[in-house]
């Protein structure tokens, strides 16, 4: 099969199209699916220019994020069968092979069936992130109705996916942007307040906002200084959810006074660490956003596709920013 091979890490040229052989099903619950698409994330570019979580796996093939049809099942597998349209998050951390490929073997429980209203291209921009926006909100941070969120990179992969999921929550969002475009997208997905973190200071203006109180809850989607500044922008007792792992020169003094609760979200801890039922309750979110996605509720909006053999200018793309929603990988198998 055609894949997109990395013999080392290094700069985007290190992913190459190369010939490799498919994956073949060895257990009787999984399943080999064709794809169609693969959604690029931040995690493959820092694991082709730092080195995956297995170094001494070599070559591998990057990419979590998956969408494409069922080709063959295992004797076990029960809940899908050939033809059936499947997206999901496995893979490409540098154990199992990832979705820059034309084939993919999966656990049948780590699978949800595709939404029926979005093409393979925008399936596969959606798990990584509604899967860490779910779990940053609902799992670490408990929104609830009435809540007020502040949410960084609001046009952002993560964060454009975390305003909607927050505001089908009951709660009220403001959000981080850097340009008048990002704005606008922030808006029309439900952002109450746009904050153009450039010009001014977003934990003032949150306070402002929710009347000096301060936001029930921060998701930092950015790392380093912004989430120390983001302390100050929650209120008494509140909570902030970091994807990033907090630096050893943080000033946790405001954190502290505030007694804020601190989440770490790291979506792919389950995969790295063996949880079947950690990764099957993922997949579970997954179904559960394909319900939202199909009664219009929830969006994903792709930035821009890239045929499989032209990884490398996608990753250089994500490397150099400044766009809106996610970037995808069109696969001809």
């Amino acid at each position: 099969m055609k894949a997109v091979m990395m013999n080392s890490p290094g700069e985007p040229d290190v992913l190459q199209l190369g010939e490799t052989d498919a994956p073949s099903i060895e257990r009787p619950g999984q399943m080999l699916v064709r794809l169609k698409a693969a959604g690029i994330n931040p995690i493959d570019t820092k694991l082709r220019a730092r080195g995956t979580y297995y170094p001494d796996r070599l070559p591998t093939v990057l990419g979590c994020d998956g969408a494409g049809v069922v080709e063959a099942v295992g004797e076990a597998v029960t809940r899908f069968r050939p033809g059936d349209a499947v997206y999901f998050c496995h893979g490409g951390i540098g154990g199992h092979p990832g979705t820059y490929a034309e084939y993919a073997v999966i656990d049948q429980d780590f699978a949800a069936a595709k939404p029926a209203s979005l093409d393979f291209a925008a399936a596969a921009a959606v798990p990584l992130v509604l899967i860490t926006a779910w779990e940053a909100l609902h799992d670490r941070a408990r929104i609830d109705d009435g809540a007020t969120a502040l949410i960084h990179a609001g046009a952002g992969g993560v964060g454009h996916v975390a305003i909607q999921l927050a505001r089908l929550a009951g709660a009220r969002v403001c959000t981080t942007v850097g340009s008048d475009d990002k704005a606008a997208l922030a808006a029309q997905l439900g952002a109450e307040l746009t904050i153009d973190y450039r010009a001014q200071d977003f934990a003032q203006v949150a306070r402002a906002w929710t009347d000096g109180e301060g936001v029930d809850m921060a998701f930092d989607t950015v790392g380093g200084e912004t989430f120390e500044q983001s302390f100050a922008a929650v209120r008494l007792y509140g909570d902030i959810v970091t994807l990033l792992q907090p630096g050893g020169d943080v000033e946790w003094k405001e954190a502290r006074l505030r007694n804020l609760r601190v989440g770490l979200e790291l979506m792919l801890s389950p995969m790295y660490l063996g949880q079947h039922s950690a990764q099957a309750h993922q997949a579970g979110i997954l179904a559960e956003g394909a319900k939202l996605i199909d009664s219009g509720q929830l969006q994903v909006h792709v930035a821009q596709t890239y045929p499989l053999g032209e990884a490398a200018g996608a990753h250089r793309q994500l490397e150099r920013g400044g766009f809106m929603g996610k970037l995808v990988l069109e696969i001809d198998a």
